[in-house]
């Protein structure tokens, strides 16, 4: 009977149920007062949980106010000299004139090219860096830069505070951003958030595969597709982009 009761015995730890081998030998509150442990604590599951709400909270506070806003993206490879460096300052500073705030992932490359059109056409030019293992650091162009250890964090604020995304060449990055914005409209998650993708030389093979071979084979439609506005022209993506917001 005794050995049926300890098979029994449960210990509550807020939400979460324990039993038989998983009994703790002491208490929250004990270890929590105990300072004879190691630091170790600060890297485990539930310290990361308060890392991340207090990455939530600080791009939340920081970014309440902002306004209407564009996320641009783009690759951080791209040079000076690089016609789309030109591109993405024209586009950011057309995006300023427009009454946007221009968001970026504050690198170089592209988006260092979108903060300098932003910041010298006088609009807020924000960066949202990501910690990564070689660290690029905020472009000089950035005036309201936030810091984040974890993407999926960083990738709320591009959505949450833009209306929509204006896209340059880029790598496995910028793809990435893309196709969560799509996921996010095609899923009605966002509604209203125009993508413009600039470069058809560079996006229209994938566009051309998305609907040769996905559509073609049902995974997705082509209502799908038509949420990617291609050009090559600056003043278009800006007209389509503002429009589509009204």
């Amino acid at each position: 009977m005794a050995e049926h009761m300890t098979e029994r015995r449960a210990h509550h730890k807020g939400p979460v149920q324990l039993r038989r081998d998983q009994l703790p030998d002491t208490t929250t509150d004990q270890r929590l007062l105990d300072s004879r442990g190691d630091a170790n604590w600060v890297h485990t599951d539930p310290w990361r949980v308060l890392r991340i709400q207090a990455e939530f909270v600080e791009g939340f506070g920081a970014l309440a106010e902002l306004g209407k806003a564009v996320s641009v993206f783009g690759s951080a490879r791209t040079k000076p000299d690089d016609p789309m460096y030109a591109a993405a300052q024209q586009i950011a500073a057309k995006l300023c004139d427009a009454g946007y705030a221009v968001i970026t992932g504050g690198g170089p490359g592209v988006m260092e090219a979108a903060n300098k059109g932003a910041s010298e056409c006088g609009g807020v030019s924000v960066g949202l860096g990501i910690e990564l293992p070689h660290e690029q650091g905020m472009n000089d162009w950035v005036d309201l830069g936030v810091n984040f250890r974890y993407f999926f964090v960083r990738k709320t604020m591009f959505v949450k505070y833009a209306q929509g995304f204006i896209v340059l060449p880029g790598g496995f990055g910028t793809m990435d951003e893309l196709f969560e914005a799509l996921t996010l409209a095609q899923t009605g998650k966002v509604t209203s958030f125009p993508i413009v993708l600039f470069g058809t030389e560079y996006w229209g093979g994938l566009v051309d595969w998305l609907r040769t071979t996905m559509v073609t084979d049902g995974k997705i439609a082509a209502a799908d597709v038509d949420m990617l506005h291609v050009t090559d022209d600056i003043d278009d993506a800006i007209s389509y982009f503002v429009t589509t917001n009204r």
